[in-house]
């Protein structure tokens, strides 16, 4: 790796307002002395792409000015950043959405600060057309996944449909009522995340490191 990062010329670092600011604060360390150049990130371009406007690193147990402090921008080398933005939306453009690009411009909205916020609540209004809301996750579930016991086996149903959630714990909670719905026995079967010592086994640490993830199959 250190073979590769003196040969580098370009960087791209994506979700980069995620990171903490001392990973890249090492970054720059760790280049110069690799390459023995005392210019930033010894002279090679680093290529930070990411939108403020989504999640910030996240400090355990700590407060907002924590996590505005581990920031990029509240980084001693953020001042040798520039900036360049993007204003066009590809993906609207090119397929020639027209309510798409309606919604769009109703998050950039939101996310730049334009629309009004209530002075005795803190909370915004959405727009009318900018989403339909449900009054309990029993509708959201219905509303998404409707007849679910019969439309399961049709994966091109399934592939356009998706429920996002903020919790661990919503998820899990929306997932078993939905398998509730649908007939038939399931089994469980749960990723390694250890290994033994027979040396024909030979799993990358990478599997090792990551979350078990759990496969549902249905006879």
């Amino acid at each position: 790796m250190a073979k590769v990062l003196q040969q580098t010329r370009l960087i791209i670092w994506d979700e980069c307002t995620m990171a903490h600011k001392k990973s890249l604060e090492a970054l720059d360390r760790s280049m110069q002395d690799l390459r023995n150049n005392k210019k930033r990130f010894g002279s090679a371009m680093i290529l930070l792409a990411g939108d403020f406007r989504q999640i910030l690193p996240v400090v355990p147990r700590s407060t907002p000015a924590d996590e505005l402090n581990a920031c990029l921008k509240s980084s001693i080398l953020w001042k040798y950043i520039k900036t360049l933005k993007l204003s066009i939306n590809m993906r609207v453009e090119l397929q020639e959405d027209e309510s798409g690009e309606v919604f769009s411009k109703q998050l950039l909205d939101i996310g730049n600060g334009i629309i009004a916020v209530d002075t005795s609540s803190g909370y915004i209004t959405f727009p009318t057309n900018f989403c339909k809301f449900c009054e309990s996750k029993t509708e959201l579930m219905e509303m998404v996944f409707p007849n679910i016991a019969q439309n399961f086996v049709n994966h091109v149903w399934l592939s356009v449909r998706v429920i996002l959630a903020a919790k661990n714990v919503d998820v899990n909670e929306m997932n078993f009522q939905i398998q509730e719905k649908i007939a038939g026995e399931f089994e469980n079967y749960i990723s390694l995340d250890s290994i033994t010592e027979d040396e024909v086994v030979n799993y990358p640490t990478e599997l090792l490191n990551s979350p078990a993830y759990h496969l549902i199959i249905y006879n």
